[in-house]
């Protein structure tokens, strides 16, 4: 019994350790997207989007990054200013000075003005809503799309996409990122019939022209904007988070009491 009980304890210390984990996580997740990335840029798909939804000033940061740079063609519909401001800690002040658009009240939903009509005119198609794209696609997809623009000039942007081949949607950070273009290799490959074909395979990109940030301020601003959707689509996880560690410790007290009474009621047995 004494062995069972040990076992739970660890079992919950573990659980702990996950749940409080994403307080730390920012940093680990910085070092690791950087080793990745420095390390190979060839093995793309491998890149991860890690960030501490806990953290309010990446989530600010990426409030800011979508009203500049987003906000002009894709809506949030499902998010109000005031919500956003509440969950973030900005300031009324500053959530009208910033966010909120003129004309717009912070009871309002986050929606784009940009008509439907022009939308499909300009792209092709009307931009979709984002406000559950991180739940729909995953928050490593939205990184790696933000990641893996580059220059093509067949396409009517002059820009394409790794990550989402064909992409409708302009290369809009390019004057934060600058402009790149992708190193192919070749490749031999053997099928199953024996033979030997050789094909174009990415390797990694090269910068063509430089942005208004480097490539590290440049990740930190991708990852907080992507940190931002992720919020979006689940507002309530920043405090389900911080309950879970609350609940982890209930059990864990609540585990040591009954372990207090089975020994209570079993030492005469014994």
């Amino acid at each position: 019994m004494r062995i069972k009980v040990r076992t739970l304890q660890a079992l919950m210390c573990g659980a702990l350790l996950l749940t409080s984990g994403g307080a730390g996580s920012g940093l680990f997740a910085a070092e690791a997207g950087e080793g990745a990335e420095g390390a190979t840029q060839t093995d793309w798909k491998a890149w991860h989007a890690d960030f501490d939804v806990a953290n309010k000033g990446a989530l600010q940061r990426g409030a800011r990054n979508f009203a500049n740079y987003c906000l002009g063609c894709h809506s949030l519909k499902y998010m109000r200013y005031s919500r956003l401001g509440q969950d973030l800690g900005i300031p009324d002040d500053l959530l009208n000075k910033y966010l909120v658009p003129p004309g717009d009240k912070p009871a309002n939903y986050i929606l784009t003005t940009m008509p439907p009509g022009d939308a499909e005119a300009w792209f092709g198609k009307t931009p979709p809503d984002l406000s559950l794209m991180a739940r729909a696609r995953g928050t490593d997809y939205i990184y790696r799309v933000f990641k893996t623009y580059y220059l093509d000039p067949t396409r009517p942007t002059g820009a394409n996409n790794l990550q989402l081949p064909g992409i409708a949607m302009p290369h809009v950070l390019s004057e934060l990122e600058g402009l790149k273009k992708p190193v192919y290799k070749s490749v031999e490959k053997r099928g199953e019939d024996g033979k030997t074909t050789t094909e174009q395979v990415f390797d990694h990109f090269e910068q063509v022209a430089p942005g208004r940030m480097n490539a590290e301020e440049y990740d930190a601003f991708v990852r907080d904007t992507v940190a931002f959707l992720s919020y979006v689509g689940e507002p309530a996880q920043i405090q389900r988070h911080a309950l879970g560690i609350w609940v982890v410790l209930f059990l864990l007290v609540f585990t040591w009491l009954a372990w207090l009474l089975k020994k209570e009621y079993w030492k005469d047995v014994h």
